[in-house]
């Protein structure tokens, strides 16, 4: 039995369109609008060579102009967690925080953490807003709110 090259780019293109909705990568679903672009040549009776550069075309140049932009959009709804819900966060010096003499603390959410500038030659006075830019263990890595560092 021999199958047309359309129905082939047809399975191709149903397939790594189930793939892309199992696994919401946003990998696959570039390559089965390859194949939909090879199925169209395949129904004008574009030779097989042609369709298979215009399968690889296609694919790479959808995966690498839209795929930034779509990840953009579908990413957009990730609510950051542990560690990484700290960066930004603006918080109050509960003491002095100097990196030369070591001493910094801030409160944050009924707990009290380390804290050190983002640069050594920065000293925040207690009572100064802060933005968090960086967790270091146990440690936060501030630098005064109003900084535009």
């Amino acid at each position: 039995m021999i199958v047309s090259l359309s129905i082939l780019w047809l399975i191709a293109a149903v397939a790594l369109s189930v793939v892309e909705l199992t696994t919401m990568g946003l990998t696959t679903i570039w390559f089965a609008i390859g194949a939909v672009a090879a199925l169209v040549c395949a129904l004008c009776g574009a030779p097989m060579w042609l369709q298979i550069a215009v399968f690889i075309v296609v694919s790479v140049a959808v995966l690498v102009l839209v795929r930034p932009i779509a990840a953009a959009h579908f990413n957009n709804r990730l609510k950051k967690t542990n560690i990484d819900a700290y960066v930004g966060r603006k918080l109050i010096a509960k003491t002095e925080i100097d990196n030369l003499r070591g001493t910094g603390k801030v409160d944050m959410d009924g707990s009290t953490w380390l804290a050190l500038s983002s640069m050594d030659s920065i000293v925040i006075p207690a009572g100064e807003e802060v933005r968090v830019v960086e967790v270091r263990g146990a440690r936060l890595i501030v630098e005064p709110a109003s900084s535009s560092i």
